[in-house]
């Protein structure tokens, strides 16, 4: 989307108020989030988020044995009020594999969050937009159907997810993540 990137720098030079607030730089020292595998189930998956070259990569490998299926990455607990914003853009260079980008609106460990899809190209540098009324109510990887829809004003963490029996290595590499007010 080179359109997105021209906004940026649209927005910076004219001086105007920016459609955009980041939220997570990893280039200007953000840190990397923690994992969440499924081990905590028995399964044999794992899974890290690091911090290269100004970049977060997450990766790992996904096991099948034991029951597994999935490894994830979380941010830290902290209030993300984005209620002024429509969504989220998120740079990454992927490996043509699917993942999820998660929403949390609670500190709790467990319980339901709101995941929104993220495909990859495989090996290019992308921006993804995806807007609040794509992320859906989920519970340990299953719809929550009648579940409130997704509060941006209480938004507490974010997270990353591969799951879906993609056995095997990945990796996804990730730049910034935005909140944008406009499409």
């Amino acid at each position: 989307m080179p359109g997105i990137e021209l906004l940026f720098v649209l927005a910076a030079v004219s001086g105007g108020a920016s459609p955009y607030r980041t939220v997570f730089d990893f280039s200007a020292g953000d840190e990397a989030w923690r994992s969440i595998d499924d081990t905590v189930m028995g399964g044999r998956s794992a899974s890290e988020m690091r911090i290269e070259e100004g970049r977060a990569v997450f990766a790992g490998n996904v096991s099948l044995e034991n029951g597994g299926g999935f490894a994830s990455v979380r941010s830290r607990p902290d209030d993300h009020d984005l209620s002024s914003y429509r969504g989220v853009l998120i740079r990454v260079r992927g490996d043509g594999k699917a993942y999820g980008l998660r929403i949390r609106t609670d500190r709790g460990f467990d319980g339901v969050n709101y995941q929104a899809p993220l495909v990859t190209g495989d090996g290019e540098w992308e921006v993804i937009q995806i807007t609040f009324d794509d992320f859906q109510p989920v519970f340990r990887g299953q719809p929550v159907p009648g579940h409130a829809a997704l509060n941006p004003a209480s938004i507490k963490s974010f997270g990353l997810i591969i799951s879906r029996k993609q056995e095997g290595l990945f990796r996804l590499e990730i730049d910034w993540i935005r909140a944008y007010a406009e499409p």
